[in-house]
């Protein structure tokens, strides 16, 4: 029981560190913009900041493996949540084989090779599986959930179109005044969401244990009744 509450916290501690990481890691890169420039440049082949966003984005990957482990181990018969389990594990694990891109300066100047574009994969693999977890979420618990996972995906959808917009000019050392805007409202989003999974699992199983415990007392109390009858028998006797 303590490693499953464990393992769903890790979707608290996940998030919150790659929150973190969005608001303290852009201060350390002089001229870095966090309204022009995309998150992954951060990481970029070149960047100043590109060590210390690897070690922690490390630890953010695990975590997030851990919570889908978390999540496999709490859906019991439930197949939707079940899979959102898988996805979440996946999604940490795959988050391995993030390859960086080059700073815009050099892809500009023709200086982009595989890396790059592995990036943009798995960008767009990470984006799908990111909204097939929202889906999943939303159908497997209540209607409150269903409604907030709703809701994220629109806000996928409206500001994931507008980074869009602005990201093939990220390449050409093109003007993206809001890119890193959009970006960060998305993965502001996401990481919102996943603290509400987590804290709406663990809350999940607290209600399950109560509930486990509760019928457990009445058992026993229908058991003690039963006997008392049989005390009263032998007394007479």
């Amino acid at each position: 029981m303590l490693l499953k509450k464990f393992l769903l916290t890790c979707g608290m501690l996940a998030s919150l560190l790659y929150i973190g990481m969005n608001l303290y890691i852009p201060v350390l890169y002089e001229g870095y913009n966090v309204a022009s420039q995309a998150v992954s440049e951060l990481s970029a082949i070149g960047a100043p900041t590109r060590p210390l966003w690897m070690v922690l984005g490390t630890i953010y990957t695990l975590l997030t493996a851990a919570f889908g482990v978390g999540i496999i181990k709490t859906a019991g018969q439930n197949q939707l949540l079940r899979m959102l389990g898988i996805l979440m594990t996946a999604s940490g694990i795959i988050g391995l084989a993030w390859t960086p891109m080059h700073q815009r300066e050099v892809l500009a100047a023709g200086g982009g090779t595989f890396t790059d574009t592995w990036h943009i994969i798995m960008s767009a693999i990470t984006l799908l599986l990111m909204l097939l977890m929202i889906g999943y979420g939303a159908a497997a618990l209540g209607k409150r959930f269903r409604l907030y996972s709703i809701f994220t995906i629109i806000i996928f959808l409206v500001f994931g179109t507008l980074a869009g917009m602005e990201a093939p000019n990220l390449d050409k050392n093109l003007a993206t005044p809001m890119l890193g805007v959009w970006e960060r409202i998305n993965i502001g989003a996401y990481m919102i969401w996943a603290i509400v999974l987590s804290a709406t699992l663990l809350g999940r199983g607290k209600n399950e244990q109560s509930v486990a415990v509760a019928s457990t007392g009445k058992s026993d109390e229908k058991a003690k009744g039963k006997r008392k009858p049989k005390s009263k028998k032998k007394q007479l006797v």
